[in-house]
């Protein structure tokens, strides 16, 4: 019969990530579960609930996964200051301006950002940029006011890669959902507060853990156009199944969906459909899955703009390094439903 201690040393010896720690007896070491380190001896491990408890034993924290979270606090920060320092200049910064307001070499800079975003800063400028293109068309502007106030150079560059960008046309975009009717429903969750909305084709959002007014606000941004109509009662079914997939999510959680956006975007999405419950993927393991090795950073932007969340489950990809990068949610949450997981799949394995 399985136990609880079973299920931690599933995940341990496997490096997949949980809200406890282990610790090493011969080591003297404590570790988080995704610790990149060689897995020990299972006869050598001991279990906490939290890293004061772990020193409490007399374990001291690993400088690798560092549980104690002091370096990833110190790189957060830093690329925070990146992050804002990119938002604020009209043109892309270049890696070496970067590196040096950071204080560390162009190599180390360059693998702390990767780590915590995902995505290179030339990749999360150029998304900056097209966030603002997005913000102008979705006002109402010219396609060549939005274009010069973005930051492009030409109305060419924009219309070349215009899936990149966009993930439809500039017109497209402008019309913002012009004619269509998106049915909504809000709910309490596991998570916090839950919005889900549907076109007639399938879910085309689903957000949660902010409040009623950022989540409807996140909906409108997508769709500014669009009649958003409450309609609790023809989307109850979809509701329950996802706050039931929430709190124990024993299955995929299989919905009808209306995805847009480029082909490239669709095919990562259902990429990650197919990732199981209960594993993950790094950002490089899931663009091999996608057909192309390379494009890591695309693979990243793709997974930031998915739109219904858990349907497309993009809390499955974890950094180089197993740790928990930013998701859209929270990383916490992110943290949580992968432990959910990990423990209904146990489950299920225990109940055979």
């Amino acid at each position: 019969m399985s136990t609880i201690d079973d299920a931690r040393w599933h995940l341990v010896a496997n490096r997949r990530p949980a809200d406890f720690l282990y610790a090493v007896t011969t080591m003297g070491i404590y570790c988080k579960p995704g610790c990149p380190s060689p897995p020990p001896k299972r006869g050598n491990v001991r279990y906490f609930a939290d890293t004061a408890e772990a020193e409490a034993a007399g374990f001291r924290a690993c400088k690798r996964c560092d549980p104690m979270g002091e370096r990833a606090g110190i790189a957060k920060a830093v690329v925070a200051d990146a992050c804002a320092f990119i938002e604020a200049e009209p043109a892309i910064p270049s890696l070496e301006a970067l590196a040096e307001r950071s204080g560390y070499s162009r190599f180390h800079f360059l693998r702390m950002f990767r780590d915590h975003t995902g995505v290179t800063p030339r990749s999360y400028a150029e998304g900056v940029r097209a966030r603002r293109l997005q913000a102008a068309l979705s006002g109402g502007a010219r396609v060549a006011d939005a274009v010069a106030e973005a930051g492009f150079g030409s109305e060419s560059r924009v219309y070349e890669d215009t899936g990149k960008l966009l993930g439809m046309t500039p017109g497209a975009l402008r019309r913002g959902g012009a004619g269509e009717t998106i049915r909504t429903a809000l709910a309490d969750s596991p998570f916090g507060r839950l919005l889900v909305g549907a076109t007639a084709t399938g879910v085309c959002y689903l957000g949660f853990a902010e409040p009623d007014d950022a989540l409807l606000g996140d909906l409108r941004a997508r769709f500014p156009k669009a009649t958003i109509a409450a309609d609790d009662a023809a989307l109850t079914e979809t509701v329950q199944a996802i706050t039931a997939f929430m709190e124990e999510p024993k299955a995929a959680l299989d919905l009808p969906l209306d995805l847009r956006g480029t082909a490239f975007q669709i095919r990562v999405w259902e990429t990650l459909r197919r990732i199981p419950a209960g594993e993950t993927r790094t950002y490089a393991e899931l663009a091999r899955m996608v057909g192309n090795p390379a494009a890591i950073r695309a693979v990243a932007r793709s997974c930031a703009t998915n739109p219904v969340s858990l349907a497309v489950p993009c809390h499955r990809v974890v950094g180089s390094n197993g740790d928990l990068t930013g998701y859209r949610w929270g990383v916490p949450r992110k943290a949580a439903l992968l432990a959910r997981e990990s423990a209904a799949q146990e489950k299920e394995r225990a109940s055979l």
